[in-house]
This record gives C-alpha cells, sequence and structure tokens, in this order.
C-alpha cells in the first residue's frame, strides 16, 4: 500500500493521459463513425463498399495489429508521428468501425416514413441524414455507444506496449521499482479503470434519461 501512496501522483499522471488517449479517440472515432455510416446507407453504390470494406477490415483485424501496423508501417511510408499520435490514431480507426456499426442500427430502426416525408418536402440525402435520420439515430444508439466506448477505454491501455505513458505503463515501471508492492499496484490500477468506466456509464445513463425526456 506505501507503495501506491508515494507514487500516487505518478499514477494519477498516467490515468490523465489514459483520460486524453481516450477523450480524442472518443471523439475521432464518432466523427470517422458517423461518416463511416452515412457512407454503409448511401444510394451510391461505391460509398457502400468503401465503407463495408474499412468496417469489414479493420473490425475483425486484432487491435495489437492494428496498433503496430500505425506504429511500425506508418513510419516506413514516410509519416511522422510521436508515439502518443500513432496510438490515437489506431484506436480511432478501430473504435470508429465499432460506432459506424452503431450508428448504421440507428439510422435502421428510424422509421422509414421520417425519410420519405423529408423527400417529400425535396430534401437531398445528406439534408435528410444530417438533419432528419441522424438526430433520431443518436437517441436510439446512446446504450451501445456507451458500450463502444467504455471498451475504447479499457483498450487504450494496449498504449503502453508501444511507448505511451499512460496509466498500465506507469503500473510496469513502478512494479519494476517496487517488485513487492505488484499486488497493490496492479489493485489501484484495476480499481482506477473500474472507477473511470462506471463514471463514463453514469455519465450516458444520465444523457440517455435525458434525451427520453426530451423526445
Amino acid at each position: 500500500m506505501e507503495a501506491v501512496v508515494d507514487n500516487l501522483d505518478l499514477l494519477l499522471e498516467g490515468f490523465l493521459r489514459t483520460l486524453t488517449l481516450t477523450a480524442l479517440a472518443a471523439t475521432g472515432a464518432l466523427c470517422l463513425g458517423t461518416l463511416v455510416a452515412a457512407m454503409r446507407v448511401s444510394p451510391l453504390l461505391p460509398l457502400r463498399w468503401a465503407g463495408t470494406c474499412y468496417v469489414e477490415s479493420v473490425r475483425n483485424t486484432p487491435l495489437t495489429v492494428v496498433f503496430a501496423l500505425a506504429v511500425f508501417g506508418l513510419p516506413k511510408a514516410g509519416l511522422g508521428l510521436t508515439f502518443f499520435q500513432f496510438a490515437l490514431l489506431a484506436l480511432t480507426l478501430y473504435t470508429g468501425t465499432f460506432v459506424a456499426e452503431a450508428v448504421r442500427s440507428g439510422v435502421n430502426s428510424v422509421a422509414p416514413g421520417q425519410s420519405e416525408a423529408a423527400r417529400t418536402l425535396g430534401m437531398s440525402f445528406p439534408q435528410t441524414l444530417g438533419l432528419v435520420i441522424l438526430p433520431q439515430a443518436f437517441r436510439n444508439v446512446i446504450p451501445p455507444l456507451a458500450s463502444v466506448f467504455i471498451a475504447l477505454l479499457k483498450n487504450s491501455s494496449i498504449a503502453s506496449a508501444f511507448g505511451v505513458a499512460e496509466a498500465t505503463s506507469r503500473m510496469g515501471s513502478l512494479i519494476e521499482d517496487n517488485p513487492s508492492a505488484v499486488l497493490w499496484l496492479l489493485a489501484a490500477v484495476a480499481l482506477g479503470y473500474v472507477v473511470l468506466a462506471l463514471a463514463a456509464s453514469l455519465l450516458f445513463s444520465r444523457l440517455e434519461r435525458s434525451l427520453a425526456v426530451a423526445r
């Protein structure tokens, strides 16, 4: 326990890095996933094919492989980024596929009469999707999106294997310096992830209730 208290500042610094990485990746994945979902329901066949190819190829690739391709493959192509930026890119690309499928399911849950009414009013497909369909779709997919983003929080721990000093990486360094306190350090980091996950779950639950009232 003493090792945890003595190194609490380092653990908190690691969790702050974890939160930063998760928040940025979640924002990027939400934007990317929404765009890909729009492509998958587009009337244009090439866009549907491109969206399907991206989702099926990346979603079915292990996240560790996606990280390795980003960290070791992209520099070979001339893209020079920091380890943190590579980790952010990998998490965004991977999580974006799950967001895309969640949003697409929400789009499909909206009554067809909504889009038919929009077309009757002379709206184009982008206008119908952006102004009529997506606002309703997001309300329907808050629970699955919550699960996706909580999984993202836990997946961010993989970044420690690629040189990003987040919570899991800090724990590894502290265990090397305090081998006798390994159980306490593991418990402290596990508790930290549990607290963050529960906080995220509570946030999404409140958001879901507020939107349900708004309807």
